[in-house]
């Protein structure tokens, strides 16, 4: 299961991509739309900003930008960030790799193997997610960044 605070990056993301190149947005517009929790949105956009994904803008008018453009930000860029691994389990774990406690044998484990290969779809299908598909279908066509051939 995701985490709170890696849904609320996620939604908070996808808030920001709606707005791409709009200017800034305040931090109460995106704990409204999105349903968020003003005090705890706060620190996930100070995660994102450290990351190198959302800029601020201090002052009367002042709030939060996406930096890089949403295509180019993927689901699994995010949730790793803030979950740490995508693995269910630490034996096919890439990140966060620890030996098996119960397995004899990892090479011939049936039960890795399994894991593994949901890790590898789930890697995948967040890597190949970005920001722009999680937009509304209709927003997309009216993006000039989202058009897709």
């Amino acid at each position: 299961m995701l985490s709170k605070k890696t849904r609320y990056a996620i939604l908070a993301m996808k808030h920001l991509a709606k707005e791409y190149g709009k200017g800034v947005v305040l931090i109460g517009q995106i704990a409204k739309t999105e349903n968020l929790p003003v005090r705890f949105l706060e620190n996930i956009l100070l995660d994102l900003k450290k990351m190198g994904w959302v800029g601020s803008k201090l002052g009367k008018n002042g709030g939060y930008f996406l930096i890089k453009p949403p295509e180019e930000i993927n689901l699994a860029q995010i949730v790793r960030y803030f979950e740490g691994t995508i693995a269910l389990l630490y034996c096919v774990s890439e990140k966060a790799y620890q030996p098996c406690e119960f397995c004899l044998d990892e090479k011939s484990c049936k039960i890795k193997s399994v894991f593994k290969d949901i890790r590898d779809y789930t890697f995948r299908r967040l890597e190949q997610t970005t920001l722009v598909e999680l937009l509304d279908d209709q927003l997309m066509q009216e993006l000039p960044f989202a058009q897709v051939e």
